[in-house]
């Protein structure tokens, strides 16, 4: 069958060709390639929770499932994160489970298909040393990161350090951003922008805002690359409301919920795309 006719094979068409371009804009290909069927998923784990030994069974799972992976580096004070990614995160921490460590096992690991990313506060970051970071990052395949705690005005020296390896520093931004902000913010995100739903932490329900059709689309005519929302987005039904509105979605303290639990991440997310 012809691919153009197809879109089952245009899309593996489109994921295969991603190998062929630069670590940051995979995300960007990865984002696209899936929206035409509806939100692309962006599914969060915290590394080395709920077991360090589960780790890598884990990932791989839900990067079978999800169009990107988002991989949260533990950390001591998550401020950006609501209590289901604290409690994750101290019990990683626990562990042992360190940025060295999730570097480590990515680069035993085998590729996969879902580009994969680190969210990671920025002491631990600074603490392993930028040109490094870069470095190790690149060779154990990961295309990119958020560090929700670096302003946009501070993160040239950040950019510059992905950059050398071609990978992206995805930008935040949120309904409370100023017009001028967000157009900037946006124009130089890389992979995607980030589009907080709402103001505060994670993981609670999604009470999207009064303009929230309105934000989004002031973010996608100031974005270069796609649009994924994220804060909140738990549902089946959350997802379906975006569409149209935002090329991905992006889930997390729902997702850890479900690995806490010891239920699958790939069912629980197939569940959650739009039919």
């Amino acid at each position: 069958m012809n691919a153009a006719k197809d879109p089952a094979a245009s899309h593996t068409a489109a994921i295969e060709a991603q190998g062929a371009l630069p670590p940051g804009r995979r995300i960007e290909a990865a984002v696209r390639a899936a929206a035409g069927a509806g939100p692309a998923l962006v599914a969060y784990m915290t590394a080395g929770f709920p077991s360090r030994e589960q780790f890598g069974e884990q990932l791989l799972s839900i990067a079978a499932a999800a169009d990107v992976v988002e991989i949260g580096v533990p950390f001591s004070d998550p401020m950006a994160d609501g209590v289901t990614i604290q409690r994750a995160s101290e019990q990683a921490l626990r562990a042992g489970v360190s940025l060295r460590w999730i570097l480590a096992q990515l680069t035993a690991l085998p590729a996969t298909r879902a580009p994969l990313l680190l969210m990671s506060y920025l002491n631990p970051l600074l603490a392993y040393g930028l040109p490094r970071l870069a470095h190790d990052a690149a060779r154990a395949r990961v295309c990119g990161f958020i560090v929700p705690d670096l302003p946009f005005d501070e993160s040239q020296g950040v950019g510059a350090a992905l950059a050398t390896e071609g990978l992206a520093l995805i930008q935040m931004v949120t309904p409370v951003t100023a017009p001028e902000r967000l157009a900037r913010v946006a124009a130089a995100s890389q992979g995607f922008v980030y589009a907080v739903t709402m103001t505060g932490t994670t993981g609670r329900s999604a009470g999207a805002a009064a303009d929230m059709a309105d934000y989004l689309a002031r973010v996608r005519a100031a974005a270069t690359v796609p649009v994924c929302a994220g804060f909140g987005i738990r549902t089946r039904a959350q997802v379906e409301a975006l569409r149209g509105m935002v090329d991905g979605v992006v889930v997390g303290s729902a997702l850890v919920e479900v690995l806490e639990r010891g239920e699958s991440a790939q069912q629980w997310l197939a569940a959650l795309r739009p039919r």
